[in-house]
């Protein structure tokens, strides 16, 4: 991966804190997907171009499979929540019987522990990693093998430093995580490969560091359920904005991508010419993927301990290979290279920092196609329906149908960014 990106003449103190928090916004995240959507709209993009009569047939594919996963139409987030359900067995209620004496919102910090290293862990498996479940004998791969097995490990006290205490996750646990504790948790063998496991260790290490140097926020023991008392405890609604916020204000040093702006860590922001934007924020793109898709899965925790989130349609879709792969592979996107699916790229190049922005842009425009498609109001979907419904499982059929389940594009990354 080339060396993280640095920019910026030094300047001044507020001119710095103005710039981050731009890039710190969704509101940015949108305004430069949108800028790079009309640009390649005017035929100005040098990788993509842009099918609108694509658009409506996407959407009705994605209403088919909304359809076929939810006959109902009674959709639930998408979020973490969802693999930990894999196979149909309620696992959030086997947590629940193991809490029955616990108050709203001992069971909220838990959830939220569980859910927080979970996604942390949630990285690519590799084709070759599956994990058996023994209470099921289920055979589960992917997100929902790693998930269910992180939910065990949970269970079984492994990110709790308290032995009286082991549905919880705090600082002094993860520095102890290493490649082999992980190995051990994934059932890792010769024949049961899965790739990445220094990285994952190194990664919750690095989280519980983080956490211990913030005490205000993650409490005396650093633990990510601090999360519920710094937003919940005062008795104000819960903003979705405000969870990643402080997620992206927190945690934004974590992650190994280096991004940073005159020394302060960006996290998922990369730099791309003509993105738009002024001062020290001007063309950078900022995603935030990984810090969303964990604000998604924290919605359910808060809201079962009685503070529903509001503000859900200020998060964006999710600029990963499954929702950017539904858009190249339905054709509304289309490379001007064809020669680009065979290439190997990383998160740093331009030709993927702009896939992801205009995925972004896109699945805006999709929702309301696919609410009509299933002969609903536009705005009847808030957006973390439409992305669980959806177009997420969408991209990954037409992923399996065109190329056994692989992205159209191949992407060299650590797993904080895809």
């Amino acid at each position: 991966m080339p060396a993280p990106a640095t920019h910026g003449a030094p300047a001044g103190a507020d001119a710095l804190q103005r710039a981050v928090n731009t890039l710190r916004s969704t509101e940015t995240v949108r305004a430069r997907a949108h800028h790079l959507l009309a640009r390649a709209r005017a035929d100005e993009s040098e990788y993509f171009t842009v099918d609108d009569a694509a658009l409506r047939p996407t959407a009705e594919l994605v209403a088919e499979v909304t359809r076929q996963r939810y006959p109902t139409l009674a959709i639930p987030y998408h979020s973490r929540w969802r693999h930990f359900e894999a196979g149909g067995v309620d696992r959030r209620a086997w947590l629940d019987d193991r809490q029955a004496h616990a108050t709203p919102a001992e069971r909220a910090r838990a959830l939220i522990d569980l859910a927080v290293v979970s996604v942390l862990l949630d990285a690519g498996a590799g084709t070759g990693w599956s994990w058996q479940e023994a209470a099921t004998g289920q055979r589960l791969a992917r997100s929902e093998g790693l998930a269910v097995a992180t939910l065990h490990a949970f269970a079984g006290g492994l990110f709790s430093s308290a032995a009286d205490e082991p549905l919880r996750v705090d600082a002094v646990a993860l520095s102890r995580i290493d490649a082999h504790a992980l190995a051990q948790v994934f059932q890792v063998s010769d024949g049961n490969p899965l790739v990445g496991l220094d990285g994952r260790a190194a990664l919750l290490r690095r989280l519980g560091a983080a956490m211990a140097a913030q005490p205000e926020v993650y409490g005396a023991d650093g633990r990510p359920g601090g999360l519920f008392d710094a937003l919940a405890a005062h008795g104000q609604p819960v903003q979705a904005h405000a969870i990643l916020r402080l997620l992206l204000d927190t945690l934004s040093g974590i992650w190994p991508a280096g991004n940073a702006l005159q020394g302060v860590p960006l996290g998922d922001c990369w730099p791309l010419p003509g993105a738009g934007g002024e001062g020290l924020a001007a063309d950078w793109v900022p995603f935030h993927k990984l810090s969303q898709w964990l604000t998604y899965s924290l919605l359910e925790p808060f809201e079962w301990a009685g503070h529903p989130v509001g503000g859900l349609d200020q998060l964006t879709g999710l600029p990963e290979y499954r929702n950017g792969g539904l858009l190249l592979d339905s054709g509304v996107l289309r490379l001007r290279d064809a020669g680009a699916a065979q290439a190997r790229w990383t998160p740093a190049d331009p030709l993927v920092v702009e896939w992801r922005a205009l995925t972004v842009a896109l699945l805006d425009e999709l929702g309301p196609l696919t609410c009509r498609a299933l002969g609903l109001p536009d705005q009847a979907l808030p957006l973390a329906c439409i992305l669980e419904g959806g177009t997420w499982a969408a991209g990954r059929v037409l992923a399996q149908r065109l190329r056994g389940g692989l992205p159209p594009l191949q992407i060299e990354s650590d797993g904080t960014v895809f």
